[in-house]
């Protein structure tokens, strides 16, 4: 399939990261389309977008005429039409445990505090910044206590989540990562996950995606 890919995306998106990290592991040329989402409200709810998808997210992944939503769906539609390198394990056992982690991420830290939640506790609740921050910084460490003893002595762990390769848990916990820095999470309990940040972003197709090498970033 050699239909041109174009990736609606947010420079700090922690779902859209994921994408980026699954793209380039994929070596798959592709273009961004930028969504800012602040500015003016959130581009993301203009009308253009918004029919793109309904739920007003990013990202949304578009193959030749095909729009792709949801970032754990999509990159499990690229490792099936482009199966090499694989981002999931060649065994059920090992691919139930992959995405155990990835969903670990994506849906129970994530969706916890994403742009839309903090908007949502400032514009009806009136909650103030430093309380928004002790919230994510709750939740995030909650999930990665349960993620770092997932990882801890597991005979499949390696030097990534499982193996020596990356596969979509990885994908899914190095934005999370870069998110626990940006909120102030001391990382010093979870030595597994910093040493597979470290072992991930140290690749070109990790530091590629990262949010300040994206076209869309401010400048620094």
């Amino acid at each position: 399939m050699t239909d041109r890919l174009s990736l609606y995306s947010y420079w700090r998106s922690s779902a859209a990261y994921r994408v980026r990290i699954g793209l380039n592991i994929k070596a798959l040329p592709y273009d961004i389309a930028p969504v800012h989402l602040l500015r003016d409200g959130g581009e993301q709810h203009g009308a253009e977008f918004a029919a793109a998808n309904p739920q007003q997210l990013v990202p949304v992944l578009q193959h030749g005429h095909r729009l792709l939503r949801q970032s754990l769906a999509i990159l499990e539609y690229l490792d099936e039409v482009w199966p090499t390198p694989p981002l999931l394990p060649a065994t059920a056992r090992d691919r139930q445990r992959v995405r155990a982690l990835a969903q670990l991420v994506a849906c129970d830290i994530h969706p916890l505090n994403n742009l839309r939640v903090m908007q949502y506790f400032e514009r009806d609740w009136g909650v103030p910044t430093p309380e928004r921050d002790v919230w994510t910084r709750h939740w995030m460490v909650q999930g990665f206590d349960a993620f770092e003893a997932l990882l801890q002595n597991h005979p499949s762990t390696g030097p990534f989540c499982d193996g020596h390769a990356p596969t979509i848990a990885d994908c899914c916990l190095i934005p999370q990562v870069y998110n626990a820095r940006r909120f102030g999470v001391d990382l010093t309990p979870y030595p597994t996950i910093a040493r597979i940040d470290a072992a991930c972003l140290a690749l070109p197709a990790f530091d590629a995606a990262r949010p300040e090498r994206q076209p869309d970033a401010p400048a620094t």
